[in-house]
């Protein structure tokens, strides 16, 4: 449907299920009423509904994503559970998480960075400015990249299983992944994610999902906006 192609990956939408009538039919259902047709009735219900933390019609609407992104992103991603209840036990549990499996398949995609971010002085896990010897960076990083692939490489054509030789693989290889979320989800994973103390590289795709929101959902994002004021 839309793919966002970025820095340090992609982020494409394959599917939407429901719309913002979806979520006031749902809301309604508690009155025996459905409808046919959005009106500005319905917009300030869906505000209503947010405003009062009527959360569970926006999980009728469904996303469904195939992103590209390096293993240190998707560890961080891996987080957002809202709508996708990874670690339930439960028999009717959703598993909306599918990722590439280095079990089956051999791993040649590493993920580079175009700059090299300073420590920042005041925040332990951010950063803030630019180291200035990027070139000696990139070497550094190159040299662990190259000896990391070469072994794995070795390891798998000496006939060792992909699911030992990828032990050594460092955190920026690349994978991929099926994640399917609720409308909910994908606003609380924004609201995470793009904002000004997430990881550059992960807060490119807090942006795009952002985009895709606003553009599909306009009321509803409107509405988990104007609830922050």
């Amino acid at each position: 449907m839309k793919k966002y192609t970025l820095s340090s990956g992609s982020l494409e939408c394959l599917d939407i299920f429901g719309n913002e009538l979806t979520i006031v039919n749902c809301a309604r259902v508690s009155f025996g009423v459905e409808k046919d047709a959005l009106d500005a009735r319905d917009e300030k219900l869906i505000h209503y509904l947010v405003r009062n933390q009527h959360f569970s019609p926006f999980r009728h609407v469904f996303f469904r994503f195939k992103i590209r992104a390096p293993e240190f992103v998707l560890r961080q991603w891996y987080k957002h559970i809202v709508g996708a209840e990874w670690t339930s036990t439960h028999p009717c549990q959703l598993h909306g998480w599918n990722e590439v499996s280095g079990r089956y398949v051999v791993l040649d995609s590493m993920f580079y960075p175009t700059v090299w971010r300073q420590q920042s002085a005041d925040n332990k896990q951010g950063s803030d400015g630019i180291v200035e010897k990027q070139d000696k960076c990139d070497a550094l990083y190159q040299q662990v990249i190259d000896t990391a692939t070469k072994t794995y490489q070795e390891l798998v054509a000496l006939g060792v299983a992909k699911e030992q030789a990828r032990m050594l693989l460092p955190l920026s290889i690349m994978s991929e992944v099926i994640w399917t979320c609720s409308l909910q989800a994908a606003i609380h994973f924004v609201e995470l994610r793009n904002e000004a103390h997430a990881q550059e590289e992960i807060r490119e795709f807090g942006q795009a999902m952002e985009n895709l929101v606003r553009e599909k959902f306009p009321t509803t994002w409107e509405a988990f906006q104007t609830r922050k004021e």
